[in-house]
């Protein structure tokens, strides 16, 4: 079975590009491309890294507003952006709540605080927590719960399939983690500019208004997911039940912006007809 839309990919100027778009119900729509091949994942590790996160707080090990970070934070800014943290830097730059500071150290500041809370390294809570029950045996992490994973389109299915369906969370949890946190807050979408409001919930990125942005236009406004500067993205569409994973072994670029949103609202377009 396969979406015809999903043969754009072939169009890409890339080495190598997968992609997939899978149902709530776990029903796979379609897939193109060399989906068991492995590709770095870049921020889309991010995701699977806050799912874990919700899984700690679930067992209790973690409380989403217990201090973490630096001064004044919790785990709900570091999971949100909103610490203060810079960009690639353990420093603040602002106070807590107050700007949306995409942060990759506010992610690595999130993972040893698991590892602390839990006692496990937390590249192996996340295997535990996330990726074996969920049979992603072909994605690691090794170094940055921030940008270090590795993963296939046919592993990211399953994991997009979870967060529209979920087994391994409450429900209201997932619902909580697409929910906009900290309302209001504008910022830097990497790659896109100033972005007033710059919505996120806990550890995916919101759709909403935002413009530019690298879905589509078709997109719902309640899209969330995220993309890598490896040249990946994984977004889930809650009004259109569908989610996508395309992953590339080309770096985010010019061409990503120009190629990916076309893209998406064929694949939503198809989807839905």
């Amino acid at each position: 079975m396969s979406l015809q839309s999903l043969a754009l990919i072939e169009n890409w100027p890339v080495p190598a590009a997968a992609a997939a778009v899978v149902r709530a119900d776990g029903t796979l729509l379609g897939s193109h491309g060399p989906v068991g091949q492995r590709f770095p994942l870049a921020s889309v590790t991010k995701p699977l890294a806050a799912y874990a996160a919700l899984v700690a707080y679930e067992e209790g090990a973690i409380e989403l507003d217990e201090p973490a970070g630096p001064p004044g934070a919790t785990v709900r800014h570091l999971l949100a952006h909103t610490s203060g943290l810079a960009f690639d830097e353990h420093r603040v730059t602002a106070p807590p709540g107050e700007r949306r500071l995409y942060s990759n150290a506010g992610f690595e500041q999130l993972g040893d605080h698991i590892a602390k809370a839990t006692d496990i390294p937390f590249a192996e809570y996340l295997r535990q927590a996330v990726l074996e029950p969920l049979g992603m045996a072909s994605t690691t992490l090794a170094g940055s719960p921030a940008k270090d994973g590795v993963s296939t389109v046919d592993d990211l299915v399953r994991f997009a399939a979870e967060v529209q369906a979920p087994r391994l969370l409450d429900a209201r949890t997932v619902a909580e983690a697409m929910t906009v946190q900290y309302p209001g807050t504008k910022g830097v979408l990497p790659g896109y500019g100033h972005q007033n409001p710059n919505d996120w919930g806990l550890g995916f990125e919101i759709r909403d208004g935002k413009s530019p942005h690298w879905t589509g236009s078709s997109s719902s406004p309640r899209t969330f997911g995220h993309f890598g500067q490896s040249g990946t993205f994984l977004w889930i569409d809650p009004d259109a039940g569908t989610a996508c994973v395309a992953l590339t072994d080309r770096a985010f670029g010019p061409w990503a912006v120009e190629a990916w949103p076309p893209f998406t609202d064929a694949v939503l377009a198809e989807s839905r007809g």
